[in-house]
């Protein structure tokens, strides 16, 4: 009897911890977005301005250790598009798991992914990481902050293939970025302002599959 109290306590509090989750905190936007290709390609359209993009495939906590002793990382989203592009979107609540260098790191671990050890350099894919902080990291009230290499002698683009993106989590202008980051805020479907957010975030909060797949995963944490 105590067992099944407990267990049931658990649960309990797994549903209130539920009623509380937004796209922002992890145990959410894992379960928001596994296996979501229409999600996620939506998602990715508005945060790089780009409409020709359509995801192909598209995972959540994607491990990524190919160097024996390197520091492994596991990835919020991790997906590709019909041109071979990468995608890493990252979600940071703290303005500490943001910084520059996991940035850098986080581009070298994907290209590191996506060579094999026959290729030429030259098929590197184009790859966009994306780090979607809660709070505006670089604090000039932008939505977006592209980071891209220059050549400093030319002031020309280097070309690399690699893009940066950091995206104002606390931005609310009228744009689609404003109204998406609103939505990763929101806590009720209720109050998301595009539907293909606000249908998923209704499903795992109020469908009994949904519910309980959420659940799981709360009490698994």
């Amino acid at each position: 009897m105590d067992t099944l109290n407990e267990a049931e306590r658990r649960h309990q509090k797994a549903l209130e911890r539920l009623r509380l989750l937004r796209p922002f905190d992890d145990e959410f936007m894992r379960c928001l977005f596994r296996d979501n290709i229409p999600l996620a390609q939506f998602t990715l359209r508005v945060l790089t301005g780009r409409n020709d993009i359509v995801i192909t495939k598209c995972e959540t906590q994607k491990d990524m250790k190919r160097l024996g002793g390197a520091r492994s990382l596991c990835l919020d989203l991790y997906a590709k598009d019909t041109i071979f592009r990468i995608y890493n979107m990252e979600t940071q609540r703290e303005s500490g798991g943001a910084d520059p260098k996991r940035a850098r790191y986080h581009s070298s671990v994907v290209d590191i992914e996506n060579l094999d050890a026959n290729q030429d350099f030259s098929e590197l894919p184009e790859t966009y990481i994306i780090f979607i902080t809660e709070t505006d990291f670089f604090g000039k009230g932008e939505p977006v902050y592209p980071i891209e290499r220059i050549n400093l002698a030319t002031g020309e683009p280097f070309n690399d293939g690699t893009h940066i993106l950091y995206v104002n989590g606390a931005y609310r202008g009228d744009s689609d970025i404003g109204k998406l980051m609103h939505d990763f805020s929101c806590a009720s479907a209720d109050d998301m302002n595009f539907r293909i957010m606000a249908d998923n975030t209704r499903y795992l909060k109020e469908n009994t599959k949904g519910v309980r797949s959420m659940c799981k995963v709360i009490e698994d944490m």
